[in-house]
């Protein structure tokens, strides 16, 4: 049986079930698994959907837990949608698509795993189960499309008042029934440490079934780790070498799926992390400097962390950094950059990038030429109609929006506005009792 481990203390283990439930350990501390399973390739390799290969991918991790004998059908409901990789211009360049899903983002992935598993485990039928979100941009929108409509579940999304976009806005503020939205007076690491604080309560804890579905959830990473094993699966078999990959950053979940993957043997090579203004990663592979510092507002708003959580996972798989050194690298993409990445790759390649998107892209073009001889991948995070104001100005096109998108817009805002202070966030949290 699988046993997940605090960061902070190893002592501390509890099943997965557990770790989904509670997101955030007793201690404060991070769940990871107690070990990364080997990867059985051809087991992998032989699964015909992606649901199949997150059914075989996962299933270590679920052993003897009650997430096991549900595991098929929380696959199925999560992965309905897929993560194609398309070839780019000349080169040996692809791009990863994790925008298809019902609110165009990566985050739809492990949001709807995440809310397909809790569903299916055992609960009492009159206990409560609050899942309490921050969010940069894109976590709450695919957080409260997930568990929209799910009536054990109430969801409470916290948001930076300013510093998303319209449409960001739109996809976090346009449910209610089971959804309420909080538009916060601070920056996304003033939400985190809310949130952080809420669950540091025990007894609004124990009050309200307090849980979280950030990348600090575990049932957000692990799903997550799915796409990256597909892709590389697929170039690798065609190239007949591990391709590399370049992941656009925040708060550090969806790279460290592809840090996991690669851990557990699939064939996978170079990482390359984008971050904005926000140095923080950047500043910890570099020269192992664990420096969280206040966020910077930039054009790739879902990345404006400068307190990633996901840095303390990344610790606990590696505190000295010797397996990563020569295999990551983390560089900083300034805004001017993502404007002109943005323009240039619309006219010479035909793509249309989000402003995350573009980091990586910007990246792609930094590379030393003597890293140019293998297959690399950018990772693209989020429909670029999501940024509108920000695309459609510098390529000077209108953008098609997904119909999933669209019917979101078309929704009534509903959101109600707090300062950061945890006392305004308690008395929002009892009054949606």
């Amino acid at each position: 049986m699988m046993l997940f481990e605090s960061t902070r203390d190893a002592s501390h283990r509890v099943t997965l079930a557990t770790a989904l439930r509670g997101g955030l350990a007793a201690d404060g501390g991070l769940y990871v698994p107690e070990r990364l399973p080997p990867a059985e390739l051809e087991g992998l390799q032989g699964a015909e959907t992606l649901a199949e290969l997150a059914l075989r991918m996962l299933a270590p991790f679920a052993a003897g837990d009650a997430l096991e004998a549900v595991l098929s059908e929380a696959a199925s409901d999560a992965f309905s949608f897929p993560a194609p990789v398309t070839d780019i211009g000349s080169d040996r360049l692809s791009v990863l698509e994790l925008f298809h899903g019902p609110t165009a983002a990566f985050k739809d992935f492990g949001a709807r795993f995440l809310a397909a598993a809790l569903e299916r485990l055992p609960r009492e039928p009159a206990a409560r189960f609050t899942v309490l979100v921050a969010t940069s941009g894109d976590t709450g929108g695919a957080v409260a499309a997930a568990f929209h409509g799910r009536p054990w579940a109430q969801v409470v999304v916290l948001y930076p008042r300013g510093l998303v976009s319209a449409r960001q806005q739109q996809q976090l503020a346009c449910w209610g029934n089971n959804v309420r939205t909080l538009s916060v007076a601070g920056t996304f690491d003033d939400c985190q440490d809310l949130v952080k604080g809420a669950f540091a309560d025990p007894t609004l804890v124990e009050r309200l079934g307090l849980s979280s579905a950030n990348s600090i959830n575990i049932g957000r990473l692990l799903p997550q780790m799915v796409y990256y094993a597909q892709a590389s699966l697929v170039l690798a078999a065609c190239d007949r070498a591990p391709p590399s990959f370049i992941i656009p950053t925040g708060n550090l979940g969806n790279a460290l799926a592809c840090i996991w993957a690669r851990e557990m043997g699939l064939p996978i090579g170079d990482i390359v992390l984008a971050t904005n203004a926000n140095r923080t990663v950047v500043d910890y592979v570099a020269a192992g400097i664990w420096q969280p510092r206040p966020s910077v507002a930039t054009l790739a708003s879902a990345m404006d962390v400068g307190n990633p959580s996901n840095l303390e996972r990344l610790r606990w798989l590696d505190p000295e950094r010797k397996s990563l050194r020569g295999r990551l690298e983390a560089w900083a993409v300034g805004d001017e950059e993502i404007r002109d990445t943005i323009r240039r790759d619309w006219q010479e390649l035909g793509h249309a990038w989000c402003p995350h998107t573009a980091t990586a892209a910007c990246l792609y073009r930094r590379l030393p030429a003597a890293w140019r001889g293998g297959r690399w991948v950018i990772v693209a995070t989020a429909h670029p109609a999501k940024f509108d104001e920000i695309v459609e100005p510098l390529i000077g096109e209108k953008l098609p929006i997904p119909d999933s998108l669209a019917e979101i817009l078309a929704r009534r805002r509903i959101e109600r506005q707090i300062a950061a202070r945890p006392e305004e966030l308690h008395q929002a949290l009892l009054e949606y009792r």
